[in-house]
Order: C-alpha cells, then structure tokens, then sequence
C-alpha cells in the first residue's frame, strides 16, 4: 500500500501531504524525523493513512501540557 500523512492546522485544515512511504515505518520514523520542521512550517496535527484509508489521527505535533 502507499503510507502517506496529511499535514494540517489545529482545526483540522489540510495544508498538505507528505510523500509517499512503502511502509507504515516509514511513514512513522519521517513524521519523527521531520516534525520540527513541519511545526516551523505552521502543521499543528498529522494523520496517517494506508491508501485512502485513515489509520489515527489527528495526532498533535505540539508538547503536551500536563
């Protein structure tokens, strides 16, 4: 399957999609990797999908405040 994220705001606003990945480890270990960069790139929320089929999400890419 193709493993792809959509990248968006805080309210669910789809600003974008990453690249395709083969796997969904992939597709984790990138959105790992990159996040820094996509908060500086104003992406508050990702999900990940497997084809059109979202697997979660939203998942904030902000620190949890406890």
């Amino acid at each position: 399957m193709s493993w792809t994220w959509t990248l968006e705001t805080s309210l669910g606003e789809v600003t974008g999609r990453s690249e395709v990945f083969e796997s969904r480890g992939d597709a984790e270990s990138w959105v790992g990797e990159a996040f820094g960069e996509l908060l500086e790139q104003g992406v508050d929320q990702v999900r990940l999908f497997d084809g059109e089929t979202q697997i979660y999400g939203p998942m904030s890419l902000h620190a949890e405040n406890n």
